[in-house]
């Protein structure tokens, strides 16, 4: 079969081409510029911008099936680049999928579209929140994704959602934000921890129920790919299992430096300093949500590997690459 991924190297991206490659696919991938995740892969690039419908056009023609991938992560309340590319860039999918005759969509959503500070625990699929209602601004963008989708579904699109957790595991070449939780326990460069805890799941499972979304999911269901939740302390204490780096001695309460996360975004965008501290991490870690997966357990068969498993294998591909030395 021929398919096509948007968004081919990023982290899941990367995972998911070298999942179809194996499963025999033909792959086609869209890459805006940094190519490191699929280098000396065999599937046929195509270089562009998600809002091009002509490279979109190009990317799914004589497909069957498209993962949509490409997006904007950030802990910035960066509302107008997350609109552009989270919101603008599914209508582009969704405009190309129609003029292409398409058979199915995967749009990958997220987690934080469906964050609140109301959230039913544990969050299922039921959880339908309006973007507004949403807490982080990356969520409220990845919320009115979806919407578009959906709208695209009304016109007759086949199409799936599926809702990854916080995304860990090997080929993360651009280095997520848990992974760089990793890498800074490794390196000894957190002072301390946050009481609280996030779900995490492996890239390969997510991809795992994409591929199964593409086979099994029924047109317009929502599925979450969670994994495990692990406190912030359990997540130090497994990477000092890998790497005997001693997790830090103190942990303290989301409450106390809530407040002065708000005067971190500043600091970020001046010193152009990755975003680590700031409300919408704080409010993720402090949130303690726990989300249940069952449904994309029985109907896509999703067995997703303990959290744990998932960090060591993060940990050891970025010491066989030579990326615990990142800032």
């Amino acid at each position: 079969m021929k398919v096509a991924v948007t968004g081919a190297s990023g982290h899941v991206g990367g995972n998911l081409v070298r999942a179809l490659l194996k499963a025999g696919h033909q792959v086609k991938g869209l890459v805006h510029e940094d190519h490191r995740a699929i280098e000396g892969l065999d599937i046929e690039v195509v270089s562009g911008d998600i809002l091009d419908g002509q490279a979109l056009d190009k990317l799914f023609a004589d497909v069957e099936v498209v993962y949509h991938l490409a997006a904007l992560i950030t802990l910035l309340p960066e509302h107008k680049r997350l609109a552009r590319i989270n919101v603008e860039g599914p209508k582009q999918v969704v405009e190309a999928c129609l003029r292409q005759k398409v058979k199915r969509l995967v749009h990958t959503a997220s987690i934080e579209a469906l964050l609140h500070r109301g959230a039913s625990r544990p969050i299922t699929e039921e959880e339908m929140p309006a973007p507004e209602q949403v807490e982080t601004a990356y969520g409220q963008s990845k919320a009115r994704g979806e919407n578009v989708i959906r709208e695209g579904i009304a016109r007759g699109l086949d199409a799936v959602i599926v809702n990854p957790t916080a995304v860990i595991g090997p080929h993360d070449y651009k280095i997520s934000h848990f992974g760089q939780v990793f890498i800074d326990l490794a390196q000894r460069k957190l002072p301390t921890l946050v009481h609280g805890g996030f779900d995490l799941v492996d890239a390969r499972d997510v991809v795992d129920g994409m591929m199964a979304a593409a086979e099994k999911g029924r047109c317009g269901e929502r599925y979450l790919l969670a994994g495990e939740f692990m406190t912030l302390k359990e997540i130090a204490e497994t990477v000092e299992e890998v790497t005997g780096a001693k997790p830090p001695r103190i942990t303290i309460r989301p409450g106390l430096i809530y407040p002065i996360s708000f005067l971190m975004p500043p600091f970020y965008r001046l010193t152009g300093r990755r975003p680590r501290f700031t409300p919408m991490s704080i409010f993720m870690i402090s949130g303690n949500f726990q989300v249940d997966h069952s449904k994309a357990a029985r109907e896509l068969g999703f067995a997703p590997r303990p959290a744990r498993e998932g960090i060591r294998d993060a940990i050891t591909w970025f010491q066989q690459n030579n990326k615990l030395d990142a800032n």
